[in-house]
């Protein structure tokens, strides 16, 4: 089924998009997932992105940016210190983290794409502990390797799909989102993808292309009822962001901090319960990882002074990622009958005055 996204719906966002609006639009990259709804308490999954494709193991630059740390990035300290991506990023719920791990480095044992003889998986999550019972481990080592197997290009599922599968966004249903941006060949022609798992910000905040809709969508809030703008915000944001500019890991940190501008303009703040964390990598420079070696590689790089429309791409496709999540979400019953609404696009549309 063809859910709806943002643009549908005629909601204006600046920038143009790729092809399908995706970080699928970043030649290579490649998404999968794996949706568990079982019974009464399952409503988890796995999501899976390969920088370069499933059968391209050739590591990428890369950085990451911990906004606010209260949440887990497996592997950030390898990126950090080394500044490549080797190998498939998964994105699950929080007490999952770990069988994805190893299930990662057991297929890149399988498959020979091990670059180095040990592996340090780059793994993220937020807390799906509302509707999914996290402590019924309902992740298996078949539903990462389903993820992975299953990763393709093109367009791709958003909302209740994947890690999302259980995860909510300023009280109303999220999930799994994503958005891209092609900058104007003067710009350089690049393309920036962003993919989102939001689960995180209070409805008060809710701001949608620069309307705050989330101070008149006051119905079927999990907390808040839509006010307190001093209540404690709880969940969390994981996004990766692609792009085929060839850009540094230097650069790519400075990259990443612009995601944290992309979730303001969705109207969050950031709290201390947040575990809203950022990786950014960039598909060009192949076979970057053999310089230093005795392989003759020719690095490119833009120069600072190219940088900024990357930074507003970067901010406006995680803009609309965290939206698309939303507006594809559908309602959701889970763990102990919790339930949580999807954001009402006929409402949504009188709000914010579009015909």
């Amino acid at each position: 089924m063809i859910k709806p996204r943002a643009r549908d719906l005629g909601i204006p966002f600046e920038g143009n998009t790729g092809t399908h609006n995706a970080i699928t639009d970043v030649a290579g990259v490649e998404v999968g997932y794996s949706t568990i709804i079982e019974g009464e308490s399952a409503r988890t999954g796995v999501t899976i992105l390969h920088p370069r494709g499933k059968s391209n193991h050739d590591p990428v630059f890369a950085a990451w940016f911990p906004f606010n740390g209260n949440g887990e990035m497996t592997g950030a300290a390898w990126v950090e210190e080394g500044g490549f991506l080797e190998g498939p990023i998964g994105i699950t719920n929080t007490h999952s983290v770990g069988i994805v791990r190893d299930t990662i480095i057991e297929w890149q044992a399988e498959n020979n794409a091990l670059f180095q003889k040990w592996s340090c998986p780059v793994v993220a999550e937020t807390a799906d502990g509302w509707l999914n019972n996290m402590n019924g481990f309902f992740v298996q080592p078949h539903h990462a390797r389903e993820a992975l197997g299953k990763a393709k290009s093109g367009p791709i599922e958003e909302g209740n799909v994947g890690g999302g599968t259980g995860m909510m966004s300023y009280e109303f249903k999220g999930g799994s989102g994503t958005s891209s941006r092609k900058l104007p060949e003067k710009l350089g022609g690049w393309t920036v993808g962003a993919f989102v798992q939001s689960n995180f910000g209070a409805r008060y905040q809710l701001t949608i292309a620069g309307v705050a809709v989330g101070q008149y969508l006051t119905e079927h809030c999990a907390w808040t009822n839509g006010e307190n703008p001093y209540k404690r915000e709880m969940g969390s944001l994981i996004v990766v962001i692609a792009t085929d500019a060839p850009v540094l890991p230097h650069q790519l940190k400075r990259i990443a901090k612009r995601v944290s501008l992309g979730m303001a303009r969705t109207g969050s703040l950031g709290g201390n319960g947040s575990g809203d964390i950022f990786l950014a990598f960039s598909t060009a420079n192949p076979n970057a990882a053999l310089a230093g070696t005795r392989e003759t590689v020719d690095l490119k790089a833009l120069d600072n002074e190219q940088l900024n429309p990357l930074f507003h791409a970067t901010a406006f496709a995680t803009e609309e990622a965290i939206i698309n999540s939303m507006i594809a979400a559908e309602d959701m019953t889970g763990h102990n009958g919790f339930s949580v609404k999807a954001l009402p696009h006929d409402e949504l549309k009188r709000v914010m005055k579009i015909q």
